[in-house]
């Protein structure tokens, strides 16, 4: 396996996106995610804090420093490391919160996602040394209203698709989504179907949350990894798994064995989109899609 890059957050890299909004970007790295920092006028939220202590750390210091003394919070997308597995460095500095959903996936998977990910090559596991699975502070129910004085950032879980706790993060006076990995740019969607530890992800379902964002026509869309852009960043999201869909089922309705319809598809789709990155992750969406067309999807 080739060594993965150091997934390093470069804070230096961060810049406003709206009046006292600012993003950290991945700058393209793998395993490395888009990270906000948003302000009131009585405190500031952190989304994401990047794949271990010393990632999440900067992050802290960063955030303290624009905040110049407001509260801090902390809220993660989801559970995969590169996304809340450098929440310890936050413990009592920042309030963490998240939706139930999310703190079940912690508590259930976080370990399992541990030991996964520090097999991923020795860079990664360096990154991961010392991690404990993180525990927030705050678990609400239904969607939660965060007030930062004079903004309101609303925390609202979406139901199963990339995993079974995702939640976004909407910035409602600025028109900013932060999606998570429901979202990417650049790349294949990320389908982490990995049988028999585990089968949360549903493209189906996936695809129905996507429906939803785009019609509250975000205006900034931050997607859990590469470019923030706008509306068009969800809607060609959208319109690629729906062609994985439609690729994949009509070979498992053709009676093709998985191998094949993996292979025929997996060609054919990087075939199309040839300048994206994550060609890995075609496989795992077909994989997901014929075992959600066998349950008639």
């Amino acid at each position: 396996m080739t060594e993965l890059t150091d997934p390093a957050v470069h804070v230096g890299g961060a810049r406003e996106i709206a009046p006292d909004l600012l993003v950290i970007p991945n700058a393209g790295v793998d395993l490395v995610p888009n990270i906000g920092v948003v302000g009131g006028t009585e405190a500031v939220l952190v989304v994401d804090t990047g794949i271990g202590t010393e990632n999440a750390s900067q992050v802290l210091a960063f955030a303290s420093e624009v905040a110049k003394g407001r509260r801090l919070y902390l809220t993660t997308t989801h559970f995969h490391p590169e996304h809340a597995f450098g929440a310890q460095a936050f413990a009592g500095s920042a309030t963490y919160l998240v939706n139930r959903a999310q703190a079940e996936d912690l508590a259930t998977k976080g370990a399992g996602y541990l030991e996964m990910f520090r097999g991923l090559g020795e860079v990664v596991a360096r990154r991961l040394d010392g991690v404990r699975i993180p525990a927030p502070d705050v678990v609400y129910d239904g969607s939660h209203e965060l007030d930062l004085g004079g903004r309101t950032v609303r925390l609202r879980p979406t139901g199963r698709g990339h995993t079974r706790g995702d939640q976004v993060v909407e910035v409602p006076d600025a028109g900013v989504l932060f999606t998570g990995d429901l979202a990417e740019t650049g790349q294949f969607a990320i389908v982490p179907w990995f049988p028999p530890h585990d089968t949360d992800v549903t493209v189906v379902g996936w695809l129905a949350v996507l429906e939803g964002l785009v019609s509250t026509g975000p205006r900034i869309v931050v997607p859990g990894h590469g470019e923030a852009g706008g509306g068009a960043v969800l809607t060609d999201v959208r319109a690629y798994l729906r062609e994985l869909r439609d690729e994949t089922w009509h070979r498992r309705d053709a009676g093709l064995d998985a191998d094949a319809i993996a292979a025929e598809v997996r060609a054919l789709l990087a075939g199309r989109h040839p300048e994206w990155a994550g060609r890995e992750w075609i496989g795992p969406g077909v994989g997901c899609l014929c075992a959600e067309r066998s349950a008639g999807g």
